[in-house]
């Protein structure tokens, strides 16, 4: 893009507020934002963004439309209504995490409008998008990717061309499934061996310095399970479980039978069923140490 362009961005949630916040203060043009949430609109406008009054005011505005939504059918919702406003050449860019079919539809709908697409799922925490160091894994084309990469830059400190679009969330969601089944495996170990007479930091300082050794280790081992801190608005158990199923629905669509997601989503449900769904989803330890 030689031009600085216009951008725009809707859904400033937990994830979206830091993201954007972090586009609104590094970009050189304006950036449009939309959120359901008048409160959330207000916060970046604080910090200089210009506020809209709908999907369809950002779409008329921006000429780069990112999208940080719940799941695939609110993308799917939003970008129809963006097609129906926005100028031919427009770039959606998903920050969400989708079914790969669902962001693949997206994108044959908005090109048949003229529009482009590219699925850029996110990895990491909370502050890490705050801190504009997100890991964004990008389904584009390799064109569309140099164009957008250094927007992106704005938000992650690791942005990679996973492949075509979809393949951004094929790569989140094997991420996101290793990540929920390396959690619940610990949390199992780390039950077993505090009835067995280990305490927790111990379990992870000596198991850290071994092959177990682990990023759900040493962060949310030790940052939430051993002390049993889970804060809500985190990434609550619905969240895991619907990334679980976007998996197993592509294993499934692969010819792989998809087991193991299987199996760990029992525990993701489980906290769901004992009232402590809305906690941060390592507090499926919480399940596991009350049998």
């Amino acid at each position: 893009m030689s031009e600085v362009p216009t951008l725009g961005f809707i859904g400033l949630g937990v994830m979206g507020s830091g993201m954007c916040r972090n586009a609104v203060t590094k970009h050189g043009a304006p950036v449009h934002v939309f959120d359901m949430v008048p409160a959330a609109v207000a916060d970046q406008v604080a910090s200089g963004a210009v506020a809209a009054a709908s999907v369809a005011e950002v779409a008329q505005a921006a000429r780069v439309i990112f999208l940080s939504l719940p799941g695939g059918k609110q993308v799917a919702a939003v970008a129809a209504e963006i097609a129906e406003h926005a100028k031919p050449g427009t770039v959606v860019v998903d920050l969400s995490t989708t079914a790969v079919a669902e962001a693949r539809a997206v994108a044959a709908s908005l090109r048949e409008r003229g529009l482009e697409f590219a699925d850029a799922p996110v990895a990491r925490t909370r502050q890490a998008a705050i801190d504009g160091t997100l890991s964004i894994m990008v389904g584009a084309s390799e064109d569309l990717f140099a164009r957008i990469a250094p927007l992106l830059g704005y938000m992650g400190s690791d942005v990679t061309l996973c492949g075509e679009v979809g393949c951004g969330q094929v790569v989140k969601l094997v991420n996101n499934t290793l990540l929920f089944e390396q959690v619940a495996a610990i949390a199992e170990m780390m039950v077993v061996a505090e009835r067995a007479g280990v305490a927790p930091e111990t379990l992870i300082q000596a198991v850290g310095l071994g092959s177990g050794n682990s990023f759900a280790l040493q962060t949310h081992a030790r940052k939430a399970m051993a002390p049993r801190d889970f804060p809500a608005k985190a990434f609550p158990s619905p969240y895991a479980l619907k990334d679980l199923g976007y998996t197993i629905e592509l294993a499934e669509q692969m010819g792989v039978e998809p087991r193991l997601p299987r199996l760990v989503s029992e525990y993701y449900q489980a906290a769901i069923d004992a009232g402590i769904g809305e906690k941060y989803f390592p507090a499926i330890i919480e399940v596991i140490d009350r049998k």
